[in-house]
């Protein structure tokens, strides 16, 4: 291990939030992330490798009881409600109708029409889609399949840091994780070994590559190995 380093402890990052409303389509984020937003006031959830903000949708129909099983299951991936070919709600017949309809083991909830007739009950107003296809409204990037952890230790001040990130980002989405430590960070160079980074690509694409399975296959501790990612101060002041 480095000598000389101010070590930060490794836990849960400050809580990842879309800057000016929606996040870009291509923005990833970790479960853990997403299991962060777990409350009423600020509910995430995910389901077919997509992540929604589904907060506003709490807010306009709070104390509705219809959003019992929507926030039972806050911050957690859903994908088992729905039909991966289609992107809408599994199906099945109702016994006392003989009807298909929606598939809700959880039960009943918002936007999914009754079992039975009622005339207290209409389609979401407007004519508009159901909370979970309507994308373009909650939708605010993409669930990453497989994260990695990553050491990373800026040699001015000597910090250091251990970095959950998705496997799919680019190394410059990994620089705007960082600033959350460091909102410097885009005034330094990001080096590995030496070699200059490409903040365009991935990590396995600058040949960082994930090697935790063969380290689990060995039975060797990962974190005592992570890749190392070195930060040098640029004196270019216009990137600070």
């Amino acid at each position: 291990m480095l000598s000389g380093l101010k070590r930060n402890p490794v836990g849960p990052a400050p809580k990842a939030r879309p800057q000016s409303g929606r996040a870009p389509p291509d923005r990833y984020f970790t479960p853990a992330e997403v299991d962060m937003h777990n409350s009423p006031h600020d509910l995430w959830m995910s389901w077919l490798g997509d992540v929604y903000d589904l907060t506003k949708l709490a807010e306009e129909m709070q104390g509705d009881p219809l959003m019992v099983p929507i926030l039972r299951n806050a911050g957690k991936d859903i994908s088992h409600w729905f039909d991966k070919r289609t992107g809408d709600l599994k199906t099945q017949i109702n016994p006392l109708t003989s009807v298909v309809c929606p598939y809700t083991p959880e039960g009943r909830f918002v936007h999914v029409p009754p079992p039975l007739p009622r005339s207290d009950w209409s389609t979401v107003e407007g004519g508009g889609l159901p909370w979970w296809l309507n994308k373009e409204e909650y939708c605010i990037g993409k669930l990453s399949q497989k994260t990695r952890k990553i050491r990373i230790v800026n040699t001015l001040t000597k910090d250091e840091h251990v970095l959950e990130v998705c496997s799919e980002e680019k190394l410059s989405a990994i620089q705007d994780r960082y600033m959350a430590y460091n909102s410097h960070a885009k005034g330094y160079m990001w080096k590995r070994l030496g070699a200059l980074l490409d903040m365009s690509l991935t990590l396995e694409q600058n040949g960082i590559k994930d090697e935790s399975l063969t380290f689990e296959r060995l039975g060797m501790d990962e974190d005592q190995w992570l890749p190392v990612i070195h930060l040098y101060f640029s004196d270019d002041l216009t990137v600070a």
